[in-house]
């Protein structure tokens, strides 16, 4: 079985780092499936075997210029209140050209969709490639209309119904706060215009499978729960001392991480929801000059905004594995606070360097946390019971280190990429075998 993953970059974002590491899991341990993997990304860093990274073959200078314009021409006048990044995927890229090409002359026999946003794919051209898909889902783009995640007021405060996903997309149902024309319907009827024949998807969390159960799109999809994988001689403690020391972080003093990524930029990520934990739990400290330290990585300049009632180190932006591992090494504990995640990065490489995680009881989380074994969930979206959990794990010492040990437990057993490799390998194989099927009636 030869496969192609495809998705937008190779190295940015936490979907291209769990796209890559299903192509190296698949590279490293697919043979003995009878798998291979070649990757396809538009733009990013080529540092992985087998990885191809550029424009559409064939695609003329000019569309490439044009085709964005077109794009936000069409969003012209339209506003949303919903902070989540929105795709059109419109219009044609020409990628679809290439891959039906690639597909003909026998490079690869089933491609591996992934995130692929509005440079990628179009919504018609991955209707029109007529051979065998595979869609691993790292957020609800593909079900939902063009936002990739669901308005929060829906997808929360609604009890996780879904809101326009699970009902399909109508014009009653499209919410006041947006202006213009309704871009998230056009997108949703297009997709359901387009994509006649059901493609066989994989989700990394079993939430992000019951989205996909809710969805009036892909309900009736198969559909197969598989998380990233995570490689554990990559991802492993290191000594505290030493992260500390490399990283320039006091030696004494308990450190409470928190990845920022988006900074504080993206509500979805719940930095204000820690800062307002940090407040109830430092009031709770009778002396600050011994509370733990807050480290944050990621965009410093955005979560500077926010008081968070600690002393706080900035690591910014960490751009490699190492100095990842190395943050991850130093913390006594790792702060998800996300109101809405699939199977955030920064949770399962924590886990995996040995550190609790700390969040809230929402999303793929619970695929992740084992509440009071490998780290903590609090009720979302409850500033005080978040600061609550991280007072159980932060002043016991050796709570701490015990569930630190199941956490690299979890890590090594759930996400080891030859695990992952073998489950990818089967819907491979199952989705051909149907394909073949299919063919001989």
């Amino acid at each position: 079985m030869r496969a192609l993953q495809l998705n937008a970059s190779s190295s940015d974002g936490g979907a291209a780092r769990a796209a890559v590491r299903v192509h190296q899991a698949l590279c490293s341990h697919g043979l003995h499936h009878q798998c291979t993997s070649a990757f396809r990304a538009i733009s990013g860093d080529v540092s992985t075997s087998y990885v191809t990274v550029g424009p559409p073959q064939g695609q003329k200078r000019l569309w490439r210029h044009l085709r964005p314009r077109l794009s936000q021409w069409r969003r012209r006048a339209w506003a949303t209140a919903n902070p989540a990044l929105h795709s059109l995927a419109w219009p044609d890229t020409g990628l679809g050209h290439e891959l039906v090409s690639a597909h003909r002359l026998g490079w690869f026999q089933l491609l591996n969709l992934h995130w692929l946003g509005d440079s990628t794919l179009s919504v018609e051209e991955i209707g029109r490639l007529g051979f065998p898909v595979v869609w691993t889902l790292h957020d609800q783009w593909a079900f939902s209309g063009a936002e990739h995640y669901a308005p929060l007021d829906q997808s929360i405060s609604q009890g996780m119904d879904g809101g326009r996903y699970a009902e399909g997309y109508t014009t009653s149902n499209c919410p006041s706060s947006e202006v213009g024309c309704d871009l998230n319907r056009w997108t949703w009827t297009r997709k359901r215009r387009s994509w006649i024949n059901p493609m066989t998807l994989i989700c990394p969390s079993a939430w992000m499978a019951s989205c996909v159960r809710q969805s009036a799109l892909m309900a009736d999809w198969p559909c197969h729960v598989i998380p990233n994988p995570l490689d554990p001689q990559q991802w492993f403690p290191v000594r505290s001392d030493l992260a500390r020391t490399a990283l320039g972080l006091p030696l004494n003093t308990s450190l409470v991480l928190f990845g920022a990524m988006g900074g504080t930029q993206d509500p979805r990520k719940g930095a204000d929801l820690l800062a307002q934990a940090l407040h109830c739990f430092a009031a709770q400290c009778a002396d600050l000059e011994t509370a733990p330290h807050l480290v944050i990585f990621g965009r410093a300049s955005a979560a500077a905004a926010l008081d968070f009632g600690l002393s706080v180190h900035h690591l910014g932006h960490l751009h490699d594995d190492v100095s990842l591992r190395l943050a991850y090494s130093a913390a006594d504990l790792m702060v998800v606070p996300s109101r809405l995640d699939n199977l955030p990065n920064t949770a399962t490489e924590a886990m995996a360097c040995g550190t609790p995680v700390v969040a809230f009881r929402t999303g793929g989380i619970e695929d992740i946390v084992n509440d009071g074994v490998n780290g903590r969930l609090a009720e979302p979206f409850d500033p005080e019971a978040l600061a609550h959990c991280i007072t159980e794990v932060v002043m016991d010492p050796q709570r701490q280190q015990s569930m630190g040990a199941e956490a690299r437990q979890q890590a090594q057993t759930l996400w080891h990429p030859s695990r992952i490799a073998a489950a990818y390998a089967a819907v491979y194989a199952e989705v051909l075998s149907g394909c073949c099927d299919d063919q001989q009636r």
